[in-house]
């Protein structure tokens, strides 16, 4: 299955721990890496006073299911530190199902296509940058959904993830 995960963090070296989750992507079970965006610094949405961002996405093609993968996710952000203490708050690494090729998944811990996707540039516009003519379902294409976040802040940096 054709899957797309988002990644990002703001403590501890962000930059080297998106590029540490990118690398766990790719060793995946059952699981082949196609390629990553690049690197993009962005301000934090919601939960304020907080360092930037580094964020990217990649897509792979998994053989998981969407509940394995999940915690497969999981699994790699706890190798990386992460302690859920604050919603939206500080992240050593924090690892998005996007979509899980055109499902769309509602289960008590996880919903695909990622329920605030189409509202975040940090996601938008690395995702369009490696899949220009993705379609998100109940959405529409990736490329019209840029237009609704166009004032936040988002920064393409020169690197790629992985």
């Amino acid at each position: 299955m054709r899957v797309f995960v988002a990644l990002g963090s703001n403590l501890d070296d962000p930059v080297a721990q998106v590029e540490s989750g990118a690398r766990a992507l790719g060793q995946l079970p059952d699981s082949r890496m196609i390629r990553c965006s690049s690197l993009y610094r962005s301000a934090p949405v919601g939960v304020g006073n907080q360092p930037d961002f580094i964020n990217a996405v990649c897509e792979l093609d998994s053989g998981l299911s969407p509940a394995g993968l999940m915690g497969a996710l999981l699994a790699i952000e706890r190798n990386h530190g992460r302690i859920r203490e604050q919603p939206g708050g500080p992240r050593t690494l924090d690892l998005d199902l996007l979509l899980y090729g055109g499902a769309t998944i509602h289960m008590p811990t996880l919903a695909v296509p990622h329920p605030r996707l189409h509202e975040r540039a940090f996601v938008l516009y690395p995702l369009h940058e490696i899949a220009p003519d993705l379609v998100i379902p109940g959405r529409g294409p990736v490329a019209a959904l840029l237009d609704g976040c166009r004032g936040q802040a988002i920064e393409r940096l020169a690197q790629r993830a992985g």
